[in-house]
């Protein structure tokens, strides 16, 4: 019997990789190709919609030659991406109408300030459950109708299609200006502030308060279904499944449950609780958003929590401070010391995500004395990411009935053992980290290869899913208290920086 895969694709900020997985959840062939970022002017990122497509017609056939097989023997295609970066193309040529705008791009800043003056977040939050901000969609389809001439009428005479990563890639696997499908699953739609994230729908109120015409938006589908075949690269392969990077990665934790959680840790850090069916609105500053929906069955929710800055905090004391030559190295450096001799660093260089969201907060150091050394900075800037960690937990907690009682954790930060059982000591409950780390990419396979039945249900997914390390708290609850106390002192040190705020 001739072996088969699942093929993930996995299109990120700042690479595509094409994973293959077995059975048993095991990766089997790995390739992968970045592409360039683009920074305009500052605050812009900017990505070639065109450079990521060809990248991922290199690097499918190199998974292939990888793993020795042929496209045959590749049961599903999923894909995770992503979130938020906006694309927009020409209905006819199929070519972009300039650079994709990347969730990191801060440009609408501005139209955001004035969204949340008027007509205020609750007009939002009522209807998509987001509070306008920098992250989505919308608010760049509107900046781009602003400032491109003719784009807008262009848009309104149907000329122009609008998608994220997977909705560019899909269309173009699947045709193209060929009949390519023009479609979204709803973990990438609930990012754009233009559906009702109950019904699942474009909402009426919120295209025509952006003035976004409903012809150039992609049809909403289910995160796990067989969306139809591929006609290039892998002629007659299925599409089944497409889900947000950080939706990919609780489902590849095997969060199935309300009250299961998971945090990636790179760059930034985002998680995400399982919530169940029932939509739970934040009132203590995170994001409500669909965890996954499998083909027709009910919607699963999530609280997210998205921090900022967290591995590049490690980037910065390497390249900007020059105290270690290497990212690990830092481990070895904050065990020079027992703990943070009163030092503790908010890093807040693009202001605080969750749950402040306060764009105009700066990063601060406080706590300094003459007896601090690099070996007590090393350590503040690891604690750093337990903190901000801490205080979304605490947001959760607050939010949802369901009390945080373990979380699973991936991503290369936690790689870092000194930081994960700080983790675990900051948040009193236990930490996880699975064998296969690639759970963005894994997450993606688990949904297409379940909607193709190559897995028959989430209880197998589960078994697949292994534990490779566990910390468990053993910290002095009173000491716990005592210097999380100290940084949220440190915190309002960083608000402080910033102007007042306009909404309380």
């Amino acid at each position: 019997m001739v072996e088969r895969y699942v093929m993930s694709i996995d299109q990120g900020t700042t690479s595509t990789r094409c994973i293959l997985f077995d059975h048993r959840g095991r990766l089997v062939s790995v390739a992968q190709r970045e592409h360039q970022q683009y920074f305009p002017r500052p605050g812009w990122v900017e990505h070639d919609a065109v450079e990521i497509w060809r990248n991922l017609q290199r690097i499918v056939p190199e998974a292939l030659s990888n793993a020795d097989i042929d496209a045959a023997q590749i049961a599903a295609i999923g894909i995770a991406n992503q979130r938020e970066t906006t694309v927009l193309w020409d209905r006819q040529t199929g070519l972009p109408l300039g650079k994709a705008i990347v969730w990191q791009d801060t440009r609408t800043a501005p139209l955001v300030d004035a969204l949340r003056e008027q007509p205020g977040d609750e007009f939002f939050i009522e209807r998509c459950c987001l509070a306008p901000s920098t992250y989505f969609s919308a608010p760049r389809i509107r900046w781009l109708f602003d400032h491109v001439d003719g784009l807008e009428r262009r848009a309104q005479a149907g000329e122009v299609m609008f998608g994220t990563m997977e909705t560019w890639l899909i269309w173009n696997l699947t045709g193209g200006t060929d009949g390519g499908l023009h479609i979204t699953d709803a973990t990438n739609a609930s990012r754009t502030m233009l559906i009702n994230i109950q019904t699942l729908t474009w909402d009426r109120e919120l295209l025509d308060f952006f003035g976004v015409p409903r012809a150039m938006l992609p049809e909403i589908r289910s995160s796990a279904e067989i969306y139809g075949e591929a006609r290039l690269l892998l002629p007659g392969v299925r599409i089944s499944a497409a889900l947000g990077d950080q939706q990919a990665a609780l489902f590849g934790q095997t969060c199935f449950s309300p009250g299961e959680a998971k945090c990636t840790y790179g760059t930034g850090s985002f998680l995400l609780m399982n919530t169940g069916t029932e939509v739970v609105h934040s009132r203590h500053g995170l994001l409500t958003t669909v965890a996954y929906k499998i083909d027709n069955q009910p919607t699963v929710y999530a609280l997210e929590g998205p921090i900022a800055v967290t591995g590049s905090l490690v980037q910065w004391f390497r390249d900007r401070l020059g105290l270690i030559n290497s990212a690990p190295e830092i481990e070895t450096l904050a065990r020079t010391v027992e703990d943070n001799g009163g030092c503790y660093i908010v890093p807040a260089f693009s202001g605080l995500f969750a749950p402040h969201w306060r764009s105009d907060a700066r990063g601060v150091i406080v706590g300094l004395t003459s007896y601090i050394t690099k070996g007590h900075l090393a350590r503040a800037v690891l604690e750093a990411t337990g903190w901000q960690t801490r205080e979304v937990v605490d947001a959760m907690n607050a939010d949802s009935p369901l009390a945080l009682r373990q979380l699973k954790v991936d991503g290369g930060m936690t790689a870092n053992n000194l930081l994960m059982q700080f983790l675990a000591d900051v948040l009193g409950v236990p930490v996880v980290r699975p064998m296969v780390a690639e759970t963005v990419s894994l997450g993606a396979a688990y949904a297409a290869g379940l909607a193709a039945t190559y897995w028959p249900d989430l209880e197998v997914l589960r078994r697949n899913w292994h534990m490779a390390a566990k910390w468990v708290p053993d910290m002095d609850p009173e000491r716990r208290e005592r210097e999380y106390e100290c940084w949220q002192r440190a915190v309002e040190r960083s608000l402080g920086w910033a102007r007042p705020p306009k909404h309380p």
